[in-house]
């Protein structure tokens, strides 16, 4: 199903995440440390990356940063910190998703499984390109132009941002936006759509302190408005 990097200086949680994942359907490389995983990044095309946090040497924020600095590929961070600067921090640095520590392994096979639908080509209906403002997005190509210069988009912020600008003027519940996004089994985990939210603001907005294209709508949710 998935071609996947796992990063990680626990040996036995890279066999175990390997015997599972293997058996769910999915190919999967390990590494040990940054170094080694960023070797595998330069020669392998693949699909998602879980990337642990700390380790010795190359940590995972520089790790990501490398990464980050030549792919697009979707990576969810393994730590076992779930305080909100860590999590904000890895938001901030391109990371598509964050899981703490202990982890259920059928959970992390789901949001594997929601984060490679929302990063494969979009076979939704209907127009490919979508338009609002002086933004064009294209679904197939997961590119985003403002005013005609491209922005770079994490798998998950393009999906949020797709699902707002597809239904123009509607105000949408940060519930709505996980089910669309992430999958209706993670409806109630609405925590993490304030700060994705936030830094999409950072990448889309001239100004994000005053909002064009992502406008929330207090106590309802999110909106992106209509044109004229």
């Amino acid at each position: 199903m998935a071609r996947l990097l796992v990063i990680d200086d626990d040996r036995s949680l890279i066999e175990l995440l390997s015997d599972y994942l293997t058996r769910a359907g999915h190919e999967v490389i390990g590494a040990p440390d940054g170094q080694r995983g960023l070797a595998v990044v330069a020669e392998a095309a693949l699909d998602l990356i879980l990337l642990d946090v700390t380790m010795p040497g190359l940590d995972g924020w520089q790790t990501l940063a490398r990464i980050r600095a030549v792919s697009t590929v979707p990576v969810i961070m393994l730590t076992a910190r779930g305080d909100e600067m860590e999590i904000l921090r890895g938001f901030a640095a391109g990371a598509d998703d964050y899981v703490t520590k202990p982890f259920s392994f059928a959970q992390l096979a789901a949001r594997i499984k929601a984060i490679s639908e929302r990063a494969a080509p979009d076979r939704h209906e209907g127009s490919t390109v979508l338009r609002g403002a002086d933004l064009e997005v294209d679904t197939v190509r997961h590119r985003v132009l403002r005013s005609g210069q491209p922005v770079a988009l994490t798998p998950t912020e393009f999906a949020i941002l797709v699902t707002l600008l597809r239904e123009p003027g509607r105000v949408m519940s940060a519930r709505h936006i996980v089910a669309a996004v992430w999958g209706p089994e993670f409806m109630e985990e609405t925590g993490y759509i304030r700060r994705y939210v936030w830094h999409l603001r950072q990448k889309l907005e001239v100004d994000a302190g005053r909002p064009r294209y992502i406008v929330n709508e207090r106590g309802v949710g999110y909106v992106f408005p209509r044109q004229g």
